[in-house]
């Protein structure tokens, strides 16, 4: 039994007549019948006796029904199912990020997404670089965002745009009564930044020797806001992107970097990889919310 026999096999068992199963299925009753009559001559028995108009199942039509109706009901979610991935409506949705962008960028791309696709599975994962490429690989997430541009040839990489560095600091460091930190400044403090052979430490150690000064953290960080407690519990002064909401975090004064390098921010996939329908258009609305922030 092909699949539209089956519908209509399942229509006129549920109306009981012609008119009715048509109505069901929006279509004419003459084309109804002969669907049946097909039907019928394909499986070699009679699945109704005609009586007035109305259709009288026979025993093996009666056998049949609980099993039809069954692979009806399949059939019907696997339409459903077909329609919401063209619609966007179902599916899931794998980013990661590492944290500046996480806290930045994601919390409006999510709930953006999500008003226009409530059906879709989000799942968000906060990894250092190194790690979402691993993920990239092993295919635990279908893009990610990082600040870098430097990745392995296994990994393209789209620029989303640019952002600097600042400085935190606590209300009681006199650092604080000044509009902007130079890396001057920064020679008398205990300085929280990242570690050497990292991206953004290169970038900042390039830019302090053009103001003819040394850049060197007594207090190494691999992740950005872990620097937050320890600018809290009074260690010293962190250098950090300026990506990352910095400004929502107790206790903690904010302030520019003069002479401040860039640091990218890139949307990355593994290459060769073919997105998802809900894929690509959350790696869409990606795009949107960076070129509104950045």
């Amino acid at each position: 039994m092909r699949a539209r026999q089956l519908e209509v096999f399942t229509a006129v068992m549920r109306a009981g007549t012609v008119t009715e199963a048509a109505r069901m299925l929006h279509i004419s009753q003459p084309a109804l019948s002969q669907i049946l009559l097909h039907c019928e001559d394909e499986l070699g028995f009679r699945l109704f006796d005609r009586e007035k108009g109305r259709l009288r199942p026979t025993p093996e039509a009666i056998e049949l029904y609980p099993e039809a109706e069954r692979l009806f009901a399949g059939l019907e979610g696997l339409r459903r199912k077909t329609q919401d991935l063209r619609l966007g409506r179902a599916g899931l949705v794998r980013v990661g990020a590492s944290a500046p962008p996480a806290m930045a960028i994601l919390p409006t791309v999510m709930a953006r997404f999500r008003t226009h696709h409530p059906d879709i599975l989000l799942r968000s994962n906060v990894a250092p670089i190194a790690a979402l490429v691993a993920m990239l690989r092993a295919g635990d997430t279908a893009f990610a965002l990082a600040l870098d541009d430097h990745l392995p040839p296994d990994i393209d990489v789209e620029p989303m745009g640019t952002t600097g560095f600042c400085c935190l600091m606590r209300r009681d460091n006199p650092l604080a009564e000044k509009d902007q930190i130079t890396f001057a400044d920064l020679e008398a403090e205990m300085v929280i930044s990242y570690r050497g052979a990292t991206r953004p430490y290169d970038e900042l150690d390039q830019a302090a020797r053009r103001a003819q000064v040394r850049f060197l953290p007594e207090l190494e960080i691999d992740v950005s806001i872990t620097a937050v407690g320890f600018v809290q519990a009074g260690l010293g002064v962190a250098v950090v992107d300026a990506l990352l909401p910095w400004g929502q975090f107790e206790g903690i004064m904010v302030r520019p970097l003069a002479g401040s390098p860039s640091l990218p921010l890139s949307l990355l996939t593994l290459r060769g990889t073919v997105l998802s329908r809900a894929e690509d258009m959350l790696r869409a609305q990606i795009r949107s919310v960076c070129r509104e922030i950045l």
